[in-house]
């Protein structure tokens, strides 16, 4: 197949053109060359910003078998992608956000597809929390006009995502409190946590590739009924060590000067927990249990370390509220 990515220079991204490229697709990548990627003549690229013309014209005269959409933002890039692509291609696979379900009031617990309809906030909660809030506004966009557009697609509602690659370090920050002995700060220890191994996406998007469109839009997570305690938790076991953890308000971190999403990547207020038992009934979606991706993950992570990731400039406070000072 001849494959467009628009983005891919970035952990899912790459992970997906690997698997592309190892099955013989024909694989172009289409981002801001900002980014370099691992994988030299064997794929094409194209240049451009999406919110500009440059867009328009490095599509130009371009048809594709289907396209992927890593980076689909707002409404103003949709419109720009329904128009630039329509009759380009029959598939595009959208990446979408289990936060479209946390604007809703009130806000599910954990998120089915039927919960995307119905009232949303009229402002963010916070200032704090404005940039998640606006993100999960535009996300809504963005769906509202993939749905009303004649371009045939499939959208994919992801929540917290979990992979060696993952840019943002989410597991590597646990690993590295994990390693200094002094306890993990958790906001609500029972919080519900339904999110999803990179691998499982990757396997869902190249089965809708050959499946093709289904005109509507998907949640993808794991089944196991985990919580922030016993995420963490499995986190240590198979790092090897025991999970010292303690609760503490939200309210008492803030107020100590921590950003309590740092402090443990669970405790965001913005953090997603999807069922996909739609997609298991419809796309035969799979997720392999916890004791199978969680070691390739942490394992991963160790073969890969590096610098301490920058939620550990706040560790020394984090050590310092736990005492008590």
């Amino acid at each position: 197949m001849r494959i467009l990515i628009i983005g891919g220079n970035r952990f899912l991204g790459i992970d997906l053109t690997a698997r592309l490229l190892a099955r013989g697709d024909d694989v172009t990548l289409l981002n801001r060359g900002t980014l370099a990627d691992p994988f030299g003549p064997r794929v094409k690229r194209l240049t451009a910003d999406r919110g500009t013309d440059a867009f328009d014209t490095a599509l130009a005269g371009t048809t594709w078998d289907a396209i992927v959409d890593c980076a689909l933002f707002d409404g103003p890039q949709t419109q720009r992608l329904l128009r630039v692509v329509e009759g380009k291609t029959p598939h595009v696979i959208v990446i979408s956000t289990g936060q479209v379900y946390l604007t809703r009031t009130p806000r599910p617990r954990i998120a089915t597809e039927a919960d995307f309809d119905g009232p949303v906030l009229a402002a963010s909660p916070s200032a704090e929390e404005e940039p998640d809030y606006r993100y999960g506004i535009e996300k809504r966009d963005v769906e509202h006009l993939l749905a009303a557009g004649r371009v045939p697609f499939t959208t994919l509602r992801l929540p917290m995502v979990h992979g060696a690659r993952d840019n943002r370090r989410r597991i590597d920050s646990v690993l590295w409190r994990l390693m200094d002995g002094g306890p993990i700060l958790l906001t609500n220890p029972e919080a519900p946590v339904r999110q999803v191994f990179s691998g499982a996406v990757v396997n869902a998007i190249v089965a809708l590739l050959d499946a093709g469109p289904r005109r509507r839009a998907y949640n993808l997570s794991w089944e196991e009924p985990l919580t922030a305690r016993t995420f963490i938790e499995a986190i240590a076991r198979t790092f090897g060590a025991k999970a010292n953890l303690e609760v503490r308000s939200r309210e008492s971190l803030v107020r100590a000067g921590l950003d309590p999403t740092l402090a443990c990547t669970v405790n965001s207020a913005w953090m997603s927990a999807l069922d996909a038992s739609l997609a298991r009934k419809e796309l035969g979606f799979v997720h392999e249990p916890l004791e199978q991706w969680l070691p390739q993950v942490v394992h991963g992570v160790m073969g890969r370390w590096t610098d301490a990731p920058p939620s550990m400039t706040q560790r020394a406070l984090e050590l310092s509220v736990s005492r008590g000072e």
